[in-house]
């Protein structure tokens, strides 16, 4: 969508002005060190991000790729309730407000939003980003303990973003069941590691047992048809890489790939994809191999060639975690 380009690169502008007067060697400390904690484990009542500095150098890194992983997510749900727009919105343990500035690029307008974080230095310096985004002009940013104890009032919809992987088991569970009492429709994302799709599995069964039907990315409500332990279903979002980027990680690509995980469901009816394209699609002479999650509850491989005409050219433009077929081929 040309909206969410715009939404990107204005979310780049504004936390690049993040890093002014911040030595760009002391930006990166602080992510490598956030990285490290981040990875290990830490208790539900001790936030990560202590201050101004952790919380500017932090979004500057990771705020662009959560964006592009959730906005993927969440339009993907879009495709799948084509008549749906959100009234509301909260954002749960959302920091800086990424999957806030994603659902405003999938459903342009105004909606109140709530965005709730234990951490009170995410939740200033997210105020002060959203200031370049006059569609987040009204958004709350309101503190709180995310786990077995948060409460949420009615909403149309709830985010969460990269917060189950920082939740023990049983605060997991609970968010999740708070998460689905409270909303319409529900939308979260992880990282794209085993472990993260274990999260998304076990917050999609927990999902269909409130009652909720699965709109992406499966094609179908009933049991993930991978077997535990042999793979795990994740995506890719492109997400353009700064400076900062760069001094952290190395390389000179002026991209990155973000992989994720994600489940999006909805309490009133959806419509899914045929199938779900799984994994990179294979180019070869006059073929292209697609890696299909299907609606009869199965992985399967298909070979479009050639002589599929309007498909083929199709499948050739076919990226990861599209839909299949295009509706326009069907």
């Amino acid at each position: 969508m040309n909206v969410s380009v715009s939404a990107a690169e204005i979310l780049r502008a504004a936390l690049a002005e993040l890093l002014d007067g911040l030595p760009s060697r002391q930006a990166a400390q602080a992510v490598e060190r956030l990285i490290a904690n981040y990875r290990g484990a830490t208790p539900t009542d001790a936030p990560i991000l202590r201050d101004r500095a952790d919380v500017a150098a932090y979004a500057a890194y990771r705020m662009p790729a959560t964006f592009e992983a959730v906005r993927a997510a969440l339009e993907a749900f879009a495709d799948a309730v084509p008549e749906w727009t959100p009234g509301s919105h909260v954002d749960v343990g959302g920091g800086t407000g990424a999957a806030t500035w994603a659902a405003g690029a999938t459903w342009p307008g105004t909606r109140p939003v709530t965005v709730l974080d234990w951490a009170e230095p995410a939740l200033a310096l997210g105020r002060e980003i959203a200031a370049a985004n006059p569609a987040l002009a009204d958004v709350r940013w309101q503190r709180a303990r995310i786990g077995s104890a948060l409460a949420l009032e009615s909403t149309d919809l709830v985010t969460v973003s990269y917060v189950l992987n920082e939740l023990a088991a049983p605060d997991r569970a609970a968010l999740v069941d708070t998460a689905a009492a409270a909303a319409r429709a529900v939308v979260i994302v992880e990282p794209g590691t085993p472990d993260g799709y274990a999260r998304i599995i076990e917050a999609r069964d927990r999902l269909i047992a409130a009652g909720f039907r699965i709109a992406a990315p499966c094609p179908h409500s009933a049991a993930c048809p991978i077997v535990p332990g042999t793979d795990w279903c994740h995506f890719s979002a492109r997400v353009s890489r700064s400076s900062l980027h760069r001094q952290v990680k190395g390389g000179s690509l002026p991209y990155e790939d973000e992989k994720f995980s994600y489940v999006a469901a909805a309490r009133f009816p959806v419509s899914p994809a045929a199938s779900r394209v799984v994994r990179r699609p294979q180019i070869r002479k006059g073929q292209v191999l697609l890696d299909l999650c299907e609606a009869g509850e199965r992985l399967e491989r298909t070979t479009v060639t050639k002589k599929h005409g309007l498909l083929y050219r199709a499948a050739r433009d076919a990226d990861w975690g599209d839909a299949w077929p295009p509706p326009d081929t069907m």
